[in-house]
């Protein structure tokens, strides 16, 4: 009997055993996965974005470089302690940089929706305060980093930039995007350093629409923010001072509040040989008040204008994908199409001299939109000028440009009475009214290499000389009172044409 009972629990067991042997192997319908697909709709490098219809591609880069003989980053010593030449200006400066950008396209009955996001994080080495901030057993204060670029601010010391962020849509831009007056290489057309004579790269919030005409021809009509970007100074030449006549500040700065956007149309053919554009801008230059309070009354306001004309030719005789980029621009009225809104518009350079009784030399200049004074009308400025860059390759892995830039700033007789009468009686300028001439010229020629090891790595250096050409009367002189700031005490300095040579090396991995 027990034997008969244990045969017939085991047998159970292993019934059961077995019963659980064959559910574990039951087929069970496992969750759809979804892979992530390649789109080739819009080019290389883009991929659905799983369980959606829309396209999207990332992409970015990481770059350092130094600039030499410069107080900030890829610009010439203008003013400030760069400009200063002596103990309180750096000899470099550094900047690193990791850029993000994020395109996505979906197609609709309507055409593609596109949107496009770039964000870039950067730290650049710190400035100096300047002379006379206080310290004890020392001249300077050490900033933090001085933020630069597009919507640029400071994040734990360093910047957070958003150059791009627009939708596209039927034809329409809506957001931050390049201005439709600036051709693809703006202000580069064969460097990296900042030249004057096109519209500046820099982008802006503008709502755009683009027509296409077929056979590589597009015609844009934009109205874009001129906040910042293209606006440089409307002075009120009476309220000037001594100390900022001093570093090319010719009154006080009296922007009044936007009151219409900037409004742009461009002409672009693109074709296998190259492309042709030509753009126009209209700017309206507004203004406060003539003193601090409202019934001091305005000046009307007055729309300045710029045109621009603009070549490429690819693929030249020289080598294959040799370029050449040309630009031209004239403007009265919007010298911010001259020059672009990274550069300067204030210039205050020192230098040496050999005329006896001088202390130094120095070369002042200010760029503006617009002048006036209490009771009277604006003056527009007038600014006109070139730049272009010719780019060899000499095998896949290097390449050689040369490039330059010329930007001329021209003041009416009635703007340059106003700022003449102010220099005289301020800075007892030499020669009086008759040897006085705010115009000036703003010069830069250089040269870049570079080296492509690999693909998506490059490394560069790029050698740049720059000229202010001011107009003063040859062996004029001007009686400046401390500059605390750059450490520059009162006393006679000749007025001279003051260059600048500097060296920028680049090392960027883009993917």
């Amino acid at each position: 009997m027990k034997v008969a009972k244990s045969l017939l629990f085991g047998s159970a067991a292993g019934l059961i055993s077995l019963a659980g042997a064959h559910a574990a192997d039951l087929p069970v319908k496992a969750k759809a996965v979804e892979y992530v697909k390649i789109c080739s709709l819009y080019g290389a490098g883009f991929y659905y974005i799983p369980g959606s219809d829309t396209c999207i591609k990332l992409s970015g880069y990481l770059r350092v470089h130094t600039t030499l003989n410069a107080n900030a980053d890829a610009y010439v010593p203008d003013n400030g302690v760069g400009a200063a030449r002596n103990r309180l200006s750096n000899y470099y400066t550094a900047r690193a940089r990791e850029m993000l950008s994020i395109d996505t396209r979906t197609a609709t009955e309507y055409g593609v929706v596109r949107t496009y996001f770039m964000g870039w994080f950067t730290w650049t080495s710190g400035s100096y305060a300047g002379a006379g901030t206080g310290l004890t057993g020392g001249a300077t204060a050490y900033s933090a980093s001085n933020p630069a670029g597009s919507g640029s601010g400071q994040v734990a010391g360093g910047q957070l930039g958003v150059p791009y962020a627009f939708i596209q849509f039927a034809g329409f831009t809506m957001g931050k995007a390049t201005s439709q007056f600036s051709t693809p290489w703006a202000q580069y057309p064969a460097n990296v350093t900042e030249l004057p004579g096109s519209g500046g790269w820099d982008p802006v919030n503008q709502f755009t629409y683009t027509a296409d005409f077929g056979q590589g021809i597009t015609a844009s009509f934009s109205a874009q923010d001129q906040v910042q970007n293209y606006t440089t100074n409307i002075w009120n030449v009476g309220a000037a001072t001594t100390t900022g006549l001093a570093t090319g500040t010719y009154g006080a700065n009296d922007i009044g509040g936007s009151r219409a956007p900037d409004l742009v149309a461009s002409l672009r053919v693109d074709q296998a040989w190259g492309l042709f554009q030509a753009s126009v801008a209209a700017h309206d230059n507004h203004v406060g008040y003539y003193g601090a309070t409202e019934d001091t009354g305005y000046p009307s306001d007055k729309w300045g204008w710029a045109g621009q004309l603009a070549l490429s030719i690819k693929n030249v005789p020289t080598g294959a994908g040799d370029t050449i980029n040309l630009t031209g621009v004239y403007a009265n009225g919007a010298s911010r199409y001259t020059f672009n809104d990274y550069m300067s518009s204030t210039y205050a350079r020192y230098g040496g001299t050999t005329l006896a009784g001088a202390y130094q030399s120095v070369g002042f200049a200010g760029l503006s939109d617009a002048v006036f004074v209490a009771g009277a009308g604006q003056q527009l400025t007038t600014t006109y000028g070139f730049n272009a860059g010719y780019t060899h390759n000499w095998d896949p892995h290097w390449w050689t440009s040369i490039f330059g830039g010329w930007g001329a700033v021209r003041y009416n007789g009635t703007a340059k009475g106003y700022i003449c009468g102010a220099l005289v009686t301020s800075l007892a300028l030499s020669g009086g009214a008759a040897g006085c001439n705010p115009d000036f010229n703003y010069v830069t020629l250089g040269t870049h290499t570079a080296w492509t090891p690999v693909k998506g790595l490059t490394f560069g250096v790029e050698l740049i000389y720059n000229l202010l050409d001011q107009k003063y009367a040859s062996g004029s002189t001007v009686t400046l009172p401390v500059q605390s700031s750059v450490a520059k005490p009162a006393g006679l300095y000749e007025l001279k044409d003051q260059g600048a040579l500097s060296l920028l090396l680049r090392a960027q991995r883009s993917w």
